[in-house]
């Protein structure tokens, strides 16, 4: 059997005509007999995909020719089986839910930490100028529980529209301090960066690429257990392999 090639890509860009991006983007899909999730919103564009290698690029591909998306990135990981049942194209309001409408990531992102350097910063205990580093979880308390970066911040909130409040009430203990915010793949904690930066807080970073680029250009270091998906194969190890071993696949060298 072909290993399945599974694919998470977002990026932050105005969609001027989003349900007629949607109905575009459904057709090609379903002509390519692609599996997952594809949320269409008037910020930008989420999708969680997973086909047979060609199958999959080529939708990557279709996605990149979207206006403002030729810089469309994708986390990559393999499995046995398609974790998905369906293909499904969605409008939404946002890409993650936040209830900000003033963060607009697309108008400036905060600045970021790829993931070798932050692997690099955990390992002596601080950044390059000697200030300690904290990482701070953006997940639901639930996808916390499944692993987290050693010494995590988890303010144990149930969904994203609660990061705000969580912020506010724990604002003091964050100062002096370089803050990593992170998430899955990205999304949240570059929101979460930006609302950081608007409280005042200066030395905010989000991890690029989210926990799941962490374990694709590192080896998995300072991570304790495994990732959460949002789909059959439940969680990935830093391996990227899932913990659900119907669909675990090593990585092709």
């Amino acid at each position: 059997m072909s290993p399945i090639l599974n694919l998470a890509a977002y990026r932050f860009w105005p969609i001027d005509h989003p349900a007629e991006l949607r109905e575009s983007l459904l057709a090609k899909g379903e002509a390519l007999g692609i599996k997952g999730t594809i949320l269409v919103t008037p910020e930008g564009l989420n999708a969680f995909l997973a086909g047979p290698e060609p199958v999959a690029r080529e939708m990557l591909t279709t996605l990149r020719a979207v206006p403002g998306f030729a810089e469309l990135e994708a986390k990559e990981s393999w499995s046995t089986d398609i974790p998905f049942k369906r293909f499904k194209v969605k409008l939404k309001r946002e890409i993650i839910r936040m209830d900000h409408p003033t963060i607009r990531p697309v108008e400036g992102r905060a600045p970021a930490v790829d993931a070798k350097t932050l692997a690099r910063w955990l390992d002596q205990g601080h950044d390059d100028q000697g200030q300690p580093v904290v990482m701070l979880d953006t997940r639901n308390d639930f996808e916390v529980d499944f692993g987290k970066f050693e010494n995590t911040i988890d303010w144990r909130i149930q969904k994203f529209t609660q990061f705000p409040q969580a912020v506010q009430d724990h604002l003091n203990e964050l100062q002096g301090k370089t803050v990593v915010s992170y998430c899955t793949g990205g999304i949240r904690c570059e929101k979460a960066a930006i609302y950081m930066q608007n409280l005042g807080l200066n030395n905010v970073l989000q991890l690029e690429g989210g926990i799941l680029k962490y374990f694709e250009e590192t080896d998995g270091r300072h991570w304790e257990g495994s990732c959460f998906v949002f789909d059959e194969r439940e969680a990935l190890e830093p391996s990227l392999n899932a913990t659900n071993t119907k669909l675990a696949l090593p990585t092709p060298s």
